[in-house]
C-alpha cells in the first residue's frame, strides 16, 4: 500500500445555505405579539441578517446547544476502479480528494458574507468551541485533502473511496437589533428567542490541518444494483452528488458491499 501527496488543498467556497423554516412560522400559529403588523417577522429578521441590511444596528447568532463529532454526508471521493470479471485481487491507484467548509442552515438562498455582522458572529462562535484535539473551520475558506494511494480491489468488485467529515453542530437563533424602533422595540428574533433551529456546521480540523472524519475503501460486488449505481455516475462530480444522497454509511452497505476504514494518520497533511 503506497500513497503520495500531490498538494495541500485550500479552497474557497461559499457557505452552503439550506432551507429550514421554523415550526412556529410554518404553522402560522402562536406568533408572539411583537411580530404584529409593522414589526419585523422572523423571516424578515433572517433575511435582514443574511443581507446585512442597513436598517440593522447589529445581528448575532446566539448559540443554545452544541453537538460535537457529528458525521456529515457520505461522499464518494475517488473515481471507481473496475475489477469486474477478475478472479484475483488487483492493486489499483486511486486519486482521493475532497474539501470541507462551514455550512449554515438559515433560509433558502441566503448567504451571510464573512465581513457582515452575522458573518462575524459565526466566526466568533467558532472560536468559542475549539478544543485541544481540533480546531473549527470558522470562515468560508475550505480546507481538505488531495493525494494518491494504492489499494487492492477485490476480485469481481468495483473499488472507490468514501468520506464522511466530522462536524460540530452549533444550534441556536438569530438576534437582530434595529436602528429604529418598530412597534416600540428594537430587538427581534428568528425564529424565536431560545430556539435551536438555526444550525451552523463547523468542520473539525485536526491540529496538523487535516479534516477530521472517516475515510474508507469500499468494494462493491459487480453485477449488483449497488455496482450499477456506481457505474451509472457519468463523472466524478456527479458521483459525489449521488453519493451524498444515496450512499450508505460505513458498514451499512449490506451483503454486496465491503468497507475498510483508513486511519486518519495515513492522510497526508495539507
Amino acid at each position: 500500500m503506497t500513497r503520495s501527496s500531490r498538494k495541500g488543498n485550500h479552497r474557497s467556497s461559499k457557505k452552503r445555505i439550506t432551507f429550514m423554516l421554523a415550526p412556529v412560522v410554518a404553522a402560522g400559529v402562536a406568533v408572539p405579539l411583537m411580530y404584529s403588523a409593522g414589526a419585523a417577522t422572523p423571516s424578515e429578521v433572517s433575511r435582514d441578517c443574511a443581507e446585512d441590511a442597513a436598517a440593522l444596528e447589529n445581528c448575532e447568532f446566539v448559540d443554545v446547544q452544541v453537538k460535537r463529532n457529528n458525521l456529515g454526508p457520505n461522499k464518494r471521493v475517488s473515481t471507481p476502479s473496475d475489477n469486474c470479471g477478475a478472479t484475483t485481487a488487483l492493486e489499483k491507484n486511486f486519486s482521493v480528494s475532497t474539501s470541507v467548509v462551514r455550512s449554515i442552515t438559515l433560509e433558502d438562498g441566503f448567504v451571510a458574507a464573512a465581513d457582515s455582522k452575522l458573518g462575524n458572529s459565526f466566526f466568533e462562535i467558532g472560536a468559542k468551541f475549539n478544543t485541544t484535539e481540533f480546531n473549527l473551520e470558522r470562515d468560508d475558506t475550505g480546507t481538505g485533502f488531495d493525494f494518491s494511494r494504492t489499494d487492492k480491489v477485490q476480485p469481481d468488485h468495483i473499488g472507490f473511496f468514501m468520506w464522511s467529515e466530522k462536524r460540530t453542530d452549533v444550534s441556536g437563533y438569530l438576534k437582530a437589533t434595529y436602528k429604529e424602533e418598530q412597534n416600540g422595540q428594537k430587538v427581534f428574533f428568528s425564529p424565536s428567542e431560545g430556539a435551536r433551529t438555526v444550525h451552523v456546521f463547523y468542520p473539525q480540523i485536526l491540529k496538523n490541518g487535516t479534516p477530521d472524519g472517516r475515510l474508507w475503501l469500499r468494494n462493491v460486488k459487480c453485477g449488483t444494483p449497488e455496482a450499477e449505481e456506481v457505474q451509472g455516475a457519468s463523472s466524478p462530480q456527479s458521483a459525489e452528488i449521488r453519493a451524498e444522497s444515496q450512499q450508505p454509511g460505513f458498514g451499512e452497505g449490506g451483503a454486496n458491499v465491503t468497507d475498510v476504514e483508513i486511519p486518519l494518520s495515513e492522510i497526508p497533511a495539507p
